[in-house]
């Protein structure tokens, strides 16, 4: 008997949750957490996958190890259900493995992990698409009318998911690259500092002396200022 209602509350209160932030956000954490509660929260699911396309590279995450094996033995083959979602863009079923005759090699690869019966749930997170896989052991575990429903879900919730991990990634790569910044230019203050010293030259005349050895031995400024911040450090220590 096929099961109708694929959205279940508990289901719904973990796939608001992959939306909030925290300190280990990442595209594999969505991932995981995505795949986590479709297992537990979609009757009649026994396990679910999830392929993160971007730039023809793909990053894959299941519920099980098994289902990690399945789709990337469908990648191999080139046939299935995932496949044929990503390429059309459209969701994919397939009822019962054991009957169905367009990808004879992925059915009887699915068969062998146990697996009867398959949803598959394209999704565009530009730049990206994921392929969300919902597997089964039961035949026709999964009925049209569930589905378009939960395509509705996935859709609007890891899409917001995705974006706020994005959002927060592009912060946390802004703040490193000001404190990486921040840090060289510290480093190159006391780089001149120890020119003026030693030389006698003003602070523009210390700079100008370091982007000239720079440019010579093909280094950036920052760099040279470190190692001469470093070798500094080491005469004084001995």
């Amino acid at each position: 008997m096929e099961s109708t209602a694929m959205i279940t509350p508990g289901l719904a209160r973990d796939l608001a949750a992959l939306g909030r932030l925290g300190e280990d956000n990442s595209t594999e954490s969505v991932l995981r957490g995505l795949t986590t509660a479709l297992a537990a929260g979609v009757p009649g699911c026994s396990g679910a996958s999830a392929e993160h396309w971007r730039d023809q590279r793909v990053l894959v995450s299941g519920s099980h190890s098994e289902l990690i094996m399945l789709v990337e033995g469908e990648r191999e083959l080139g046939e299935g259900p995932a496949t044929e979602a990503r390429q059309s863009g459209a969701r994919a079923t397939v009822a019962d493995v054991l009957s169905d005759t367009r990808w004879p090699r992925y059915d009887a690869m699915a068969s062998r992990w146990g697996v009867r019966s398959v949803l598959v749930v394209p999704i565009d997170v530009t730049p990206a698409v994921l392929v969300v896989g919902l597997y089964s052991v039961r035949p026709r575990a999964f009925s049209p009318l569930g589905a378009h429903s939960l395509a509705d879900m996935l859709t609007e919730q890891v899409g917001v998911a995705m974006a706020n991990m994005w959002d927060f990634e592009e912060v946390r790569t802004d703040a490193a690259q000001l404190q990486e910044a921040l840090a060289g230019r510290s480093l190159i203050d006391q780089a001149k500092g120890i020119i003026m010293q030693t030389s006698g030259v003003t602070s523009d005349e210390a700079f100008e002396e370091l982007r000239r050895i720079s440019q010579h031995h093909q280094v950036k400024v920052a760099d040279l200022a470190r190692l001469l911040v470093d070798e500094h450090q080491r005469k004084s220590k001995r």
